[in-house]
């Protein structure tokens, strides 16, 4: 199980990008994992590891939370990644991470946390309905979800949730 949580570091960058590739490989291809690993690129350790998290034992990494608080909008958290080891999922390790990003974005005077995913993901939908968030209304529906059409760029859809602290 887990041992420790901390900070993350821009040295837990190729660790992590590892993970999400090695971890998704047993639901998706391997130029899919590429792809999902892409949405970390370097510089959210380089600016955001204060408000990201490592998970691990003994030095090996079994999870991570990569968030940050808006420089928009000082009531706003936004967690953006989250990746949970294979062999952990299904304990709560995932849940444990959220509550801590969330009790530490409420510490520095957060209200809303807010999240997306595609509305292929169910599992995701699942997770961030049992964890208190709302879905946010999209501009139409697709198997009874508001999706945003074109969130992230053509064919891009995403389903966008907000869960107040």
């Amino acid at each position: 199980m887990i041992t420790e949580l901390r900070r993350a570091r821009v040295s837990d960058h190729p660790a992590i990008v590892e993970r999400v590739q090695s971890w998704w490989g047993d639901t998706h291809s391997p130029e899919q994992s590429r792809e999902l690993s892409l949405l970390l690129p370097r510089l959210f350790l380089q600016f955001f590891a204060h408000t990201s998290l490592v998970a691990e034992r003994d030095g090996d990494i079994g999870a991570f939370p990569v968030g940050l608080h808006s420089t928009d909008d000082d009531s706003d958290a936004y967690i953006h990644f989250v990746g949970v080891a294979p062999r952990l999922r299904g304990r709560g390790v995932g849940r444990d991470l959220y509550t801590e990003f969330f009790r530490r974005a409420a510490a520095a005077g957060r209200k809303e946390v807010r999240s997306i995913t595609s509305p292929r993901n169910a599992r995701s939908i699942a997770f961030h309905r049992a964890l208190g968030f709302s879905l946010e209304p999209g501009d139409r529906e697709v198997d009874g979800l508001p999706v945003h059409s074109d969130y992230d760029g053509p064919g891009q859809d995403r389903v966008c949730f907000h869960r107040t602290l």
